[in-house]
């Protein structure tokens, strides 16, 4: 059910105008704006940097890796999904996995910046809804049956709000796939470049998503194997801008496929049940609760 953000009205229609107050979400570029005000790019997110991603992540061992995880808990978890929204989608590398992982799906992806949009549209094409959000105002109800944020809810203040709406927007037994980046005491230049609001504590997230109406389903860290490197990297890091942040991500290929099968290798116990207790991220998989009200 789509959602008016001027009036709060349900409607089913096709169309987004509303059939209560009349309002409707104006279109840029061909794809619906429901917070024009902060559509636009900042100082921190340029437009060019989501190019540059782009260019990057089939090529890094942490952003191959983290689709190849995502993907494999999307076909365990909500293998028969027939609707999902990716809030965060950036430039449609999470969401061309989900979309592999779940082909019968209705996809529909999010982002607060309009520019990335455009990139994003160039990976999945044309047979994804895209569209720019506020994800602390969602303008579904009982829509989804899954909803995925990836290293997205760091970047938001009020990440209690986030989780309520999600709840809201998810359909009766729709979840939630969640990565987060995880430990205060790894907390670095890294994170403050990245706009980070935080890292999560031990526990932080599956308490949240509690409060928010959710049942915990699954949940691991991830980056486990490489704690001591990231550990390293940080502390002797001469560069400590956005180039040796992208640098991290343009290894020599040698590196990467090393760091790759490190990765790969926690991936496979954690698709098939396993959970390590520590690790630079964390990944949650929660159900609604349909008896909670919020």
């Amino acid at each position: 059910m789509r959602r008016c953000l001027h009036c709060q009205t349900g409607f089913t229609s096709a169309a987004w105008q509303c059939p209560h107050c009349g309002f409707a979400p104006p279109l840029r570029e061909g794809r619906r704006v429901f917070a024009p005000e902060l559509a636009e790019s900042d100082e921190a997110y340029p437009e060019e940097a989501h190019w540059r991603f782009q260019e990057l992540q089939d090529n890094s061992f942490w952003f191959r890796a983290r689709n190849d995880l995502i993907q494999g808990l999307a076909e365990r978890y909500f293998a028969s999904a027939r609707a999902f929204l990716e809030i965060g989608c950036s430039t449609g590398y999470v969401l061309s996995a989900l979309k592999q992982a779940l082909p019968r799906a209705r996809v529909c992806g999010s982002e607060i910046y309009s520019a990335a949009l455009a990139v994003a549209a160039e990976r999945v094409g044309e047979t994804a809804d895209l569209f720019q959000m506020d994800a602390r105002h969602i303008p579904f109800t009982a829509e989804f049956d899954l909803i995925a944020a990836c290293d997205v809810l760091e970047h938001i203040a009020d990440d209690r709000a986030v989780l309520q709406e999600m709840h809201r927007a998810l359909a009766p037994g729709g979840g939630l796939l969640l990565t987060v980046p995880q430990h205060p005491w790894l907390w670095s230049w890294a994170d403050e470049l990245a706009c980070h609001q935080r890292r999560y504590r031990s526990g932080e997230l599956e308490e949240k998503c509690r409060q928010a109406g959710f049942s915990i389903v699954f949940t691991s860290s991830f980056v486990t194997s490489l704690l001591p490197l990231i550990l390293l990297r940080r502390f002797l890091a001469r560069k400590r801008d956005m180039d040796g942040l992208w640098k991290e991500h343009a290894l020599p290929s040698w590196a990467n496929g090393i760091l790759f099968r490190c990765l790969d290798w926690e991936r496979r116990r954690i698709v098939s049940g396993g959970r390590f207790p520590w690790g630079g991220s964390r990944v949650v998989i929660a159900r609604k609760n349909d008896s909670v009200q919020l």
